[in-house]
Formats: C-alpha cells, sequence, structure tokens
C-alpha cells in the first residue's frame, strides 16, 4: 500500500505529540512492506528530501511574504504541501491512501483527495473544544470548524482513547461507525539497556532526595500548575523530595512565582527542554513521574513513565484514566485537585512494596497494548476500510450514471415511438 502521511511535525521538528507518533507508525508501517511517504513543514536547516530508513520525508517552506498570523501561516504551508504531492504524484504515481494529522493540513487533504480521488483518513490527536475546555473567540471557532471539516471530507477517522470519541462524536456530530479508536505507542525499546545515570542525577538533586517529575509543555492543560500546589503537602509529609519540571511553555514565569510565592523554590527544580537522550535520562534518574493533565486525549507520556520502569501518577482526565487502572499500574487523582495529587504521591514514597507490583504490571501492560505492531495493524485495517469504502462509492455512483444513462435513452425510444413516421425522422 502506497501511503501519504501529512504532518506539520515530524522529527527533528518536535511541537507536540504528533511528531512521534508518525516517526513511529511510520517506520512500522515500512516493516510492515508498506510504502509511506511524508509531507511536512521545513523546520531550520533540515534537508528539503531525506529517506529516513525507508520513509520518504519531504519538507516544504514557508511563502517568502510574512503571514498576517497563525492561521495565515498554516494556510500557506498547506498550499505549499499540496505543489509538492502534486510534484510527487507526477513523478511516481498516485497514493492508495491520506493520512492526515490533525486540522494543520486539513486544506492539504482535502484538495488531494478531490483531485486525485485518493480517501483520507484522519486522525484527530486533540481538539480546539478540549485544549480551551470550550470555544471561546473566533480563532478558536475557525480551528474547530476547520476540525469539523477534516473529520467529514474523511471516510474514515481515528482516534486514541474512548474518551476522544465520545468527544468528537459529540462535537461533530460523526457516525458511530465511522471513528476508530488505535491507541497510540511507545518504543519498547527506548530504555534497553539503560540504567540510572548518577552523575545526570546529581545535576537535579542530591542523592538522599527522592525526584517528583513531571516532563511536558508548560501550559495549562497539563496541569503542571495543580502538581506545583501539591509540593507543600508533599513536603510536609516527606522532606526529602524535589520536584523537577522538564519543559518548556508560556507559564514558565508564573510557575517559577507561583514557587517562590508558596516558599518552596529551593525544592523546585526548572530544568528546561530536555532534547535526544536527556529525556530518557531524565525518566531514570527519577523516583515518581507525575502526569497531572486537565485535558489529556490520550498520554505517551504516561507509556513513558511505564516503561522506564518508574512509579506515576497521573489524574483520571480523558485518555490518562483508560491507561491507568489504580494501584494496579499506576496511580490516579482527581483531576485538578492539588490535594489528591499529594496523597497518591505520599502513598508510593512510603510504600516500596506498591512501587515494585505497580512497575511490573505497568510494564507488561505497555508491551502487551501499546506496542507499534499491534498499532500498525489497527491502521492498516482502518486504511483498508476507507479504500473499500471509496471504491464501493466510485461504483455506486458509476451505477448510478449507468442507470440515469438508461433511462434517458428509455424516455427517448419512448417518445420517438409515439411520434407519427414522418414526424419521427425529423425527431430523429
Amino acid at each position: 500500500m502506497k501511503i501519504l502521511m501529512l504532518t506539520w511535525e515530524y522529527p527533528p521538528r518536535v511541537v507536540g505529540g504528533i511528531s512521534r507518533v508518525v516517526y513511529d507508525l511510520s517506520h512500522r508501517l515500512i516493516k510492515d512492506g508498506h510504502e509511506v511517504t511524508v509531507v511536512t513543514y521545513r523546520d531550520g536547516e533540515t534537508p528539503y528530501f531525506e529517506d529516513d530508513k525507508g520513509v520518504k520525508v519531504y519538507r516544504v517552506d514557508n511563502f517568502m511574504i510574512n503571514p498576517n498570523n497563525f492561521i495565515d501561516w498554516i494556510m500557506q504551508m498547506n498550499f505549499n504541501m499540496v505543489s509538492k504531492v502534486n510534484q510527487i504524484i507526477n513523478e511516481e504515481g498516485a497514493f492508495d491512501v491520506i493520512h492526515a494529522h490533525d486540522w494543520l493540513v486539513a486544506y492539504a487533504a482535502k484538495t488531494i483527495k478531490n483531485s486525485y480521488n485518493i480517501p483520507i483518513v484522519a486522525t484527530i490527536h486533540a481538539t480546539e473544544s478540549g485544549r480551551n475546555s470550550g470555544i471561546h473567540d473566533e480563532t478558536q471557532r475557525y480551528i474547530n470548524d476547520t476540525e469539523w471539516m477534516l473529520t467529514y471530507e474523511a471516510t474514515e477517522v481515528i482516534v486514541n482513547s474512548n474518551y476522544m470519541k465520545g468527544e468528537i462524536q459529540r462535537l461533530f456530530g460523526l457516525p458511530f461507525e465511522k471513528i476508530n479508536v488505535v491507541a497510540n505507542g511507545v518504543n519498547l525499546s527506548k530504555f534497553t539497556g539503560m540504567d540510572r545515570d548518577y552523575s545526570f542525577r546529581r545535576r537535579y538533586a542530591m542523592d538522599n532526595e527522592k525526584i517528583i517529575l513531571f516532563i511536558g509543555r508548560l501550559v495549562y492543560e497539563k496541569g503542571v500548575q495543580h502538581l506545583l500546589a501539591a509540593m507543600p503537602k508533599i513536603l510536609a509529609g516527606y522532606h526529602d523530595a524535589k520536584l523537577v519540571i522538564a519543559g518548556k511553555g508560556a507559564m514558565l514565569d508564573e510557575l517559577k512565582a507561583e514557587a517562590n510565592a508558596l516558599g518552596i523554590s529551593n525544592k523546585v527544580y526548572f530544568a528546561g527542554y530536555l532534547g535526544g537522550k536527556d529525556v530518557e535520562k531524565m525518566y531514570k534518574a527519577a523516583d515518581i513521574s507525575v502526569f497531572p493533565s486537565t485535558y489529556e486525549p490520550f498520554g505517551i507520556v504516561a507509556l513513558e513513565g511505564m516503561l522506564a520502569e518508574r512509579p506515576i501518577v497521573v489524574s483520571d482526565a480523558g485518555g490518562l484514566g483508560e491507561i491507568v487502572e489504580h494501584r494496579e499500574n499506576g496511580m490516579k487523582s482527581y483531576c485538578g485537585n492539588p490535594n489528591s495529587i499529594a496523597d497518591s504521591v505520599l502513598e508510593l514514597l512510603y510504600n516500596p512494596e506498591l512501587c515494585a507490583n505497580i512497575v511490573k504490571k505497568a510494564k507488561a501492560k505497555v508491551r502487551n497494548n501499546y506496542n507499534w505492531a499491534k498499532i500498525a495493524q489497527d491502521t492498516h485495517f482502518t486504511y483498508q476500510k476507507a479504500i473499500c469504502e471509496t471504491m464501493a462509492e466510485r461504483q455506486r455512483k458509476q451505477m448510478e450514471q449507468e442507470n440515469a444513462r438508461k433511462d434517458k435513452k428509455a424516455k427517448e425510444k419512448e417518445i420517438s415511438n409515439l411520434l407519427p413516421f414522418k414526424k419521427r425522422q425529423v425527431y430523429a
């Protein structure tokens, strides 16, 4: 199968979780014998074309003229994606399916679909309404409407959790059978052969301190503000604890000010953005990883924390609540509740036996349920559904056209038979 992936981020460009999903899924599909072409945005000095272990990656610039706003920037990127795909199809032939990742590539996907009659499978990784707890301004409304349009144009839609299936059904009124739940996954060899690096760990905490780790974007929906608010109670119950916040985002200054106001700035370390192997080292350096999101369609970070063989604490929001079973393979806290976060963290700090049981079961669940071999098979099945439905629709239209042609011919014959012979000749 020839698959076209459209995405606005692909390594080394990493904005959110889409980049890792597209990378891992593409490489697994290649192993399964498919051809995968990725068209994405070119960031920095990355090459315009790259053969990434079998995945053909084409990158496009934006226009030389500066856009008025982010929406215009996205539209310009879509124009250039369409131009690049036209060039690829002219040189290498058409694709069997378009896999569009989120609203950011909706217009390119729609244009290519209509130009070449290629079905779209759209993955909705998150929604604008969910990220912002509703639609509050015209920009958000535009993005929400574009998400709707993409799901409307798509033959099949993929979401990563049952929570997201309910959300987009409610928001966009999609038919239940059009929405396919295919979980995200994690590279199972991510931490293979990796032990705790103590020299790395000592950059952030003393040996006697237990590291409580948050890793992710510093934005409201990731809930780091609630973890920070939980720290006074955690420190009151377990003095030798240290919160390490790894990531960047708009809330950084606000969080630093909050740590100062709470009088715990000496117990909070802002590690900044981590790249490359430092991410894996940080997971291994931590004693507990906490992901207190207020909105989380899935939560790949939770899988990474589980695979790193460290106990995790998550909020019961969205997909996180589906991954973690309380006191079985992790701990759950009430969404947006610092007191609940503190209770879960303290229970882990004081119960090493519980930690050991959680770590064992968590790693087994990740290996069994969230491996890319299974996810690629489920995704391929969705591609097959989309292609079959498109072929069936094409055949239906052809039959309608043929029946209409036959009806027209029959009516003409009927009129001709009703006319006198002389008039019939004139009519003919």
